[in-house]
């Protein structure tokens, strides 16, 4: 897939799960908490796109999910023979000059 196209496709699908997301907050919501708190009220679709964003923020965050990322990326990396080192370094270097297809 072209460079562009994939971002295309990345932001369409980030569109598609917040309504989808956006939806089942609001239809969960409804069906929980008015009936388990009694001043509760039922929310709108936008508030409970809201609520979404809002618990993302407070508890996910938005990075990524990649492997590197978190805790365990330098236990990784000292994990690695001094070859795997060498070989990961010449692909990451590999990649940002343009050149994937050498080194892997």
């Amino acid at each position: 897939m072209r460079f562009g196209a994939r971002y295309l496709f990345k932001a369409l699908l980030a569109v598609v799960a917040l309504v989808v997301l956006g939806g089942a907050v609001m239809f969960l919501w409804n069906a929980v908490v008015p009936v388990a708190f009694a001043d509760a009220r039922s929310i709108d679709y936008l508030h409970a796109v809201g609520l979404l964003i809002l618990s993302r923020i407070l508890f996910g965050g938005f990075r990524g999910h990649h492997p590197w990322y978190g805790r365990g990326r330098w236990q990784k990396w000292h994990a690695m023979t001094p070859e795997e080192r060498e070989s990961f370094r010449e692909r990451i270097h590999a990649r940002r000059h343009g050149r994937r297809g050498e080194g892997t």
